[in-house]
């Protein structure tokens, strides 16, 4: 209710007074903005065109000219936890989002869950008079509410906003991606042959929210989220938007970082004297080495080859996106409404270095334990960014792109948490093209937004009282590029590894996040007097022994005061292993060991589905046939690894895509006549790889005869980090092989009454490599 009722109530309503405005919204106030938020993945500050980098962002550009450039803003190194800020400007480990859902443990800062004392901006703002829109990616869904089953008041719906289309978790296949919409998943509405790529999707679908709302409120302002894929992996474009790179990072990921900053000195960005820290500039034993990068000299000029590729499809990737934000802003220009428009362009955390120091044609291969081998990659080359790669460059270039600093993405170094930030408002910023140097951090987008708007945070949403907003308004930066950084604070963490700001200095421990080292005590602290050395070259621990204890000793407290205890550096492997299976959540096996599946409904989350990884395992499908039978009976995973049960030409086929290498194993028998059947799967796994990888005879039965048998491997991690599901009577997404059948193949000609998982046989699960998932799932 907008207000107190204020009309006359007597015995007749000939007597009586309404007062409609009792019942009506809020509205905004006059003059208020729209306010449109992009947010892209795994972007560092060195790469993108307004910076100095080599990739050319048009929109970005354009808006950098008409507005403000910040050359110190900072996120907390790691996707979902950097979008809870933006979510509530509240920090990380106040909305439980210490890392990702996936690997969130019973602890309030590590959850998942936000509390209600944390109600988002999007909340505030529609109670405000704003319609209120989440486009794209949406990676703040606890998982234990992924399924389509699952509560739905973490869901965008339920956290302020109008509308949601996009996908669930961190990230997506960009041709074929997992797509929800409001509360429920949905199909894509076309192909890649058709001219489908995600980011265009996306970028129709926030235009015609926007235009739905016009329509009939033509004078109420919006707030977009507008959260595209990109650059997260896998590396997706347009061939021509690839093409475009061909050649530019030739020389190499060192050869760029010496290119880079002297561009980003020239551009205001860095001040004059910022030096180039090391390529690994963390001593040995004190972070993982899948984060080392191997110098560009040291490679074949095959693999040079490779990943220069790598780094035009990801250029291309970003490019593309850009074009399609273009696309927006163009429309609200001819719309007239982009003077009025609060347009904020960021990234979420540093460049990613989750590719290993290889790079990846498919990354679920990094995930399940399984080499990339030069000759297998290479036979790609071509394709990469195509439907036919889940590619992901090396860690070189995630450390060109995160130029000068140390590290990239989930380290508090530089590398990690300075990201590039554009703001542009024509009607409030009277500034054109000028750097802002002031230091500030996502959680001060939030008071931003509000100031911008006129909207204070209320003290109670929806009766919970509210707790304080984390950051400062960066408002008053708008008119001033002198003006002195209004906030003193800010602390870090990353799965150990932590970090303080404070007043111009910063210390940071040399402790890998996810190195499992544990021994918190004995961390060695580093100090960095950011005011002068913004690139964390030089270490100045030794001089000011004081200024390190007082540090850390401010640390702890804003440890204490954020939810930031227990640190958890633990590995998914080795000693840390068991500690951890007792911390994250799982669904159990049921007593039965069999999980049961019926037609007709939505696809089930990997992490919610029966497990048939490192495992024995048998499906039965309880279906009833026809002469003119065919279609999937199951179907989970893609080209990239996954397996279906399937009725194709008179034969049921069983077929099994280990990680996207080689022919797909397949499995086949003549149908039976017409009729009521069991058709089922068995594998008895008897043996693993060299990998970890399981192999074992799979058995097809037809009722309770065995059709056909073979030796098949099957994988050990996940069929895909996010969507691609468990599917009854269709193939969601990308077809488990493509060779045999395309699109859903849904079941037709026939019913299925029920599919039955059963696992009762052999419960054993490879909890590394599912925690080793689930972690890269950032």
């Amino acid at each position: 209710m907008a207000r107190a009722f204020r009309g006359k109530i007597e015995f007749d309503v000939r007597d009586s007074v309404g007062d409609w405005d009792a019942f009506l919204p809020a509205k905004a106030p006059d003059g208020a903005p729209n306010v449109l938020v992009v947010l892209f993945d795994d972007t560092g500050q060195a790469a993108w065109s307004p910076y100095g980098g080599r990739i050319d962002m048009p929109t970005l550009d354009r808006l950098a000219a008409n507005g403000l450039t910040y050359s110190q803003w900072h996120t907390t190194a790691l996707c979902s936890p950097t979008r809870s800020t933006f979510l509530t400007g509240r920090n990380h480990h106040l909305n439980g989002f210490a890392s990702i859902s996936e690997s969130s443990t019973g602890f309030p800062g590590y959850s998942s869950h936000i509390p209600k004392s944390n109600a988002t901006m999007a909340a505030v703002l529609r109670d405000a008079g704003w319609s209120t829109y989440w486009v794209g990616k949406n990676h703040n869904v606890p998982i234990d509410a992924w399924t389509a089953g699952g509560s739905k008041k973490d869901w965008p719906l339920a956290q302020g906003y109008d509308r949601f289309y996009g996908f669930i978790g961190g990230e997506t296949n960009q041709w074929y991606p997992s797509l929800a919409e409001d509360n429920h998943y949905i199909d894509q509405p076309y192909m890649p042959e058709e001219g489908y790529h995600l980011s265009k999707d996306l970028a129709d679908k926030a235009m015609a929210f926007i235009r739905d709302s016009k329509q009939t409120d033509p004078d109420k302002p919006w707030y977009l989220w507008f959260c595209p894929g990109a650059n997260h992996a896998p590396h997706h474009a347009p061939q021509e938007y690839i093409d475009k790179y061909a050649g530019r990072f030739d020389d190499g990921y060192e050869a760029y970082r010496e290119w880079v900053l002297p561009r980003m000195i020239e551009r205001g960005i860095l001040p004059e004297g910022t030096e180039l820290t090391p390529l690994n500039p963390m001593a040995d034993g004190t972070f993982s080495e899948a984060d080392r990068v191997r110098p560009w000299d040291s490679l074949s000029d095959e693999e040079k080859r490779l990943f220069s590729r790598m780094a035009e499809v990801y250029a291309g990737f970003s490019e593309y996106t850009d074009a399609q934000v273009g696309r927006i802003i163009d429309y609200l220009e001819e719309s007239g409404q982009l003077d009025d428009t609060l347009v904020i362009y960021a990234a979420d955390n540093g460049a990613s270095g989750e590719g290993s120091p290889n790079g990846s044609v498919n990354e679920g291969k990094f995930f399940n334990g399984f080499p990339d081998t030069m000759e297998e990659n290479l036979k790609y080359l071509d394709r990469l960014g195509s439907p036919d790669t889940y590619n992901h460059y090396p860690t070189g270039w995630a450390a060109a792109f995160s130029t000068p600093y140390r590290m990239f993405k989930r380290y508090v170094y530089q590398g990690g948490i300075a990201d590039p930030l554009v703001i542009s408002w024509p009607k409030g910023i009277a500034a054109r093209g000028e750097i802002r140097s002031q230091y500030h951090h996502s959680t001060d987008i939030v008071p931003t937004i509000l100031e911008a708007c006129g909207v204070e945070f209320p003290d109670h949403v929806d009766g919970v009282q509210q707790a304080p907003l984390s950051g400062v308004s960066m408002g008053y930066s708008f008119g001033s590029a002198d003006a002195p950084t209004a906030k003193e604070t800010q602390y870090y963490e990353m799965f150990g590894n932590r970090g303080i700001w404070h007043r111009g200095w910063k210390a940071v421990t040399e402790h890998g996040p996810i190195s499992g080292l544990g021994d918190y005590d004995n961390d060695r602290w580093q100090l960095f007097h950011t005011e002068e050395d913004r690139a964390e070259a030089v270490d100045l621990a030794e001089q000011h022994p004081e200024k390190v204890e007082e540090l850390k000793a401010l640390w702890l407290r804003e440890a204490q005061a954020n939810n930031v205890l227990p640190l958890n550096d633990l590995n998914v492997v080795g000693k840390d292993l068991e500690t951890f299976l007792t911390m994250e959540f799982s669904i159990p096996v049921p007593p039965s060991g069999q999980y049961v599946y019926y037609p007709g409904t939505s696809e089930i989350p990997e992490r919610s589905a029966a497990n048939t990884h490192a495992v024995s395992f048998r499906v039965l499908g309880h279906v009833v046939t026809t002469d003119q039978t065919q279609g999937v009976i199951f179907a989970q995973g893609s080209r990239f690894g996954g397996h279906a049960l399937f009725v194709k030409g008179g034969r049921l086929h069983y077929v099994h895509n280990f990680l996207g290498i080689g022919e797909p194993q397949l499995l086949s028998a003549t149908m039976p006549p017409a009729g009521e059947h069991v058709l089922g799967i068995d594998f008895r796994k008897e043996r693993t790889g060299e990998h970890r990888e399981s192999y074992g005879t799979a058995t097809l039965y037809i009722d309770d005869r065995a059709v056909a048998s073979e030796e098949i491997r099957t994988m050990t991690g996940h069929y895909a980090l996010c969507g691609e599901g468990l599917c009854i009577g269709y193939d969601s997404g990308d077809s488990v092989s493509a060779a045999d059948y395309s699109g859903r193949f849904d079941y037709a000609g026939g019913e299925i009454k029920k599919v039955v998982f059963d696992v009762a046989d052999d419960a054993y699960i490879d909890l590394e490599q599912h925690l080793a998932a689930a972690f890269a799932r950032d």
